[in-house]
């Protein structure tokens, strides 16, 4: 069967639409089959807090969460993610708003964070209050006030020698630590 179209230059041009045949033996590639997994797939599990929803109190589980709405008092959820979307608002009523792994914030929080991993804070974002992590995002057009403590991830060596700053004999505290930059 052939099939006619015409080009820019309106002449007819012919072609044929019945591919070649291809024979098994022409072929030179092997297919592996898929590995079957011995456990189900993992199925991300994510709570949303809608906007017109107000929690008061403490938020523990195992799963991650969006919060669109308000939220005052903790959000302890050490392993996942908690998403402050671009409504959400969480005000702290105790030392630490938030524990999660990953804390992503484009609304509004205030209180003091901790995230064991990644602390971003979106354009829009705003965040007042005291961070620890291991990581930490901030984008130009977010608004944060406070002070800042970034701790490795545990498991993780380091890179440079620490020496401590001799003082008086009380506890060191992460200000008398400092890490001397390598030399090339």
């Amino acid at each position: 069967m052939c099939a006619f179209w015409r080009t820019k230059n309106e002449r007819a041009v012919a072609v044929d639409s019945a591919p070649e045949p291809v024979s098994p033996d022409s072929l030179s590639f092997q297919i592996d089959p898929l590995p079957v997994p011995d456990a189900p797939p993992v199925q991300v599990l994510q709570s949303v807090i809608g906007k017109d929803l107000v929690v008061k109190g403490e938020i523990t589980g195992a799963e991650s969460l969006v919060v669109d709405g308000r939220v005052e008092g903790v959000i302890n959820l050490p392993g996942n993610r908690v998403t402050i979307g671009p409504g959400g608002k969480v005000t702290a009523t105790m030392a630490e708003s938030i524990l999660a792994r990953d804390i992503i914030v484009i609304g509004k929080v205030q209180g003091n964070v901790a995230a064991s991993d990644l602390l971003e804070i979106r354009v829009g974002g705003e965040l007042i209050g005291d961070v620890v992590a291991a990581r930490i995002s901030i984008e130009d057009g977010a608004d944060f006030r406070g002070n800042i403590e970034i701790r490795k991830p545990r498991g993780v060596a380091d890179t440079a020698p620490a020496r401590e700053v001799s003082g008086p004999e009380e506890e060191p505290s992460s200000s008398l630590l400092f890490a001397e930059p390598a030399h090339a």
